[in-house]
């Protein structure tokens, strides 16, 4: 990680879960973390939580990414009084669990989670990625996806999630393109969780014994995609709980 020291990382739905561990975990790395989620109040204790001396590293921003404009007024923030994004970790992301798509009332369902799963990572990805070409850094670009991205399996209630997170895996294929053709060596990593405990996970999933991984698993692969050499790029990377996809998963 020496090469990340005082770098930049900005990471989206970094109030709780994942992005909430990947913060604190990066901050305690040397790194400088811009937090972005929609609830401050929940990002200011965050930073509360964070030894003394490390606080000044991490800048809670209120932002809502699904909001293009309230993205661009916070990537401009972290230009100006941060120097720029140097590593982008897309967190952001919703789980709606119970209704499916042929419901009268999805339509909801649908624009939330398309916004949040998709359109929102095009913003960041963007912003994030427009930040270290124009000052010719070669940074990383880490999407949270999910194992729904890489499966046909259909679960009752699950509605777009799965064709939320399909498209996920097919963004970050068109990235990789993209950053190589642009001239850069700009690194983009996917990593696909299977359940983990977090606030998106359905109570009834415990009830029923799925197996599931905790927000520091998910941390601790994030920071190993990004200590990776500069010639190595881990392009997707599947984590699954022991157990998952056993007999009480499949009765689902």
């Amino acid at each position: 990680m020496e090469r990340w020291q005082n770098r930049v990382v900005v990471i989206t739905g970094a109030s709780s879960g994942i992005g909430a561990a990947v913060a604190a975990d990066l901050v305690k790395a040397g790194l400088i973390v811009a937090a972005l989620a929609r609830r401050e109040t929940k990002l200011q204790e965050n930073k509360k939580a964070l030894p003394a001396h490390l606080q000044s590293r991490y800048h809670p921003i209120k932002c809502d990414v699904t909001n293009e404009d309230e993205v661009k007024e916070a990537f401009a923030w972290i230009e100006k009084n941060l120097g720029g994004t140097d590593i982008l970790i897309n967190n952001a992301g919703v789980f709606h669990f119970g209704s499916n798509l042929t419901d009268v009332d999805s339509s909801e369902v649908v624009r939330n989670t398309l916004d949040t799963n998709v359109a929102a990572v095009v913003y960041c990805v963007r912003e994030a990625f427009n930040s270290m070409k124009k000052r010719n850094f070669d940074g990383h670009v880490v999407l949270i996806n999910s194992v729904a991205g890489h499966t046909d399996q259909r679960i009752a209630g699950i509605n777009m999630y799965i064709p939320s997170k399909h498209t996920v895996t097919a963004l970050a294929k068109s990235y990789r393109h993209e950053f190589a053709n642009a001239g850069t060596k700009v690194k983009i990593t996917s990593i696909s969780p299977g359940s983990v405990d977090t606030e998106l996970m359905p109570e009834i999933f415990r009830k029923i014994g799925i197996p599931y991984l905790k927000p520091a698993d998910i941390s601790n692969a994030i920071l190993y995609a990004i200590a990776t050499p500069p010639d190595v790029q881990i392009f997707e990377l599947i984590i699954q709980p022991v157990g998952e996809g056993g007999p009480a998963q499949k009765k689902s």
